[in-house]
């Protein structure tokens, strides 16, 4: 039998609607559904909820809302190794895979385990502060340094592979995944990259000069940013959703993870149609 966490975005207006029919279609069908308890409360169906979703052991997890939300479950989910999935009541839905007009017909392929796992690069984010180092997070997408509010723009030292690149000014940089290549960097001016492109990219936020220009780097290469601010509204974000404050004189440092994000696919979806029917729909 099949244990699979559900996890509700309780923004969406749509969640509400999403959950009943996942719970209806699984009824007395050969899987476990489970919610975290709080949101299992929340949407009127506390029998399906459990404190220690964090622990149990599951096969899956399944999230409603945008990819926002289906980056959290997987970055939640990452440390156990447990595949996330997601269903698209969002804008765009890059990652989540699973339409509401396929709805049921998705999750009969999860029952039926007609899916593929995607492992998709994620990337580690550290930074160097007093001289001491210490380990932030994880992230998918991106892991971005930006100053804050109408604070003055940052003096960035990059380095790659132990090599010192450039010294600029910015409004900051994104340091992202071909995964992310879609999000941010993408309306900062960076490359569109399939994700099963293994590399990291590096974009610079409204530069100072002319001759900086977004990077694709090997996946292997670690990236190091020094800031320099006479202000100390500086922000580094794990895909949009984490932040940490910066301080003047300290070291971002970005490499990939130990292992990769683990992410549901089905075999009738295509990264080209995908993108011509989210980005260029409108074109």
């Amino acid at each position: 039998m099949l244990t699979i966490a559900v996890f509700p975005n309780v923004d969406k207006e749509n969640s509400s609607e999403v959950l009943q029919r996942i719970l209806a279609f699984y009824k007395g069908k050969a899987i476990r559904v489970l919610l975290p308890r709080d949101e299992a409360v929340y949407f009127g169906y506390p029998e399906y909820g459990v404190a220690d979703i964090d622990t149990i052991p599951l096969d899956m997890g399944l999230s409603i809302g945008g990819d926002g939300t289906l980056l959290g479950v997987c970055r939640r989910l990452y440390e156990r190794n447990i595949p996330a999935c997601g269903i698209n009541i969002g804008t765009f839905g890059f990652l989540a895979d699973i339409e509401l007009t396929e709805l049921e017909n998705k999750l009969e392929k999860i029952l039926q385990g007609k899916y593929k796992i995607a492992k998709r690069l994620m990337i580690s984010g550290f930074v160097r502060s007093g001289g001491k180092e210490r380990f932030l997070g994880h992230a998918i997408n991106d892991v971005v340094i930006t100053k804050g509010g109408v604070a003055r723009m940052l003096q960035l030292g990059l380095s790659v592979g132990g090599c010192r690149v450039t010294d600029y000014k910015a409004d900051g940089v994104i340091v992202s995944t071909a995964t992310g290549s879609t999000a941010y960097s993408l309306s900062a001016g960076g490359p569109i990259v399939n994700p099963k492109v293994q590399a990291l990219l590096i974009t610079p936020i409204c530069p100072h000069t002319f001759n900086v220009r977004p990077m694709i780097i090997a996946e292997d290469d670690e990236v190091r940013v020094h800031i320099a601010a006479v202000h100390q509204d500086i922000l580094l974000t794990f895909d949009g959703q984490e932040s940490f404050r910066l301080l003047p004189g300290d070291e971002v440092i970005v490499h990939r993870a130990s292992k990769p994000a683990r992410i549901v696919k089905f075999e009738d979806k295509n990264y080209y149609h995908t993108l011509k029917n989210k980005l260029w729909r409108n074109g």
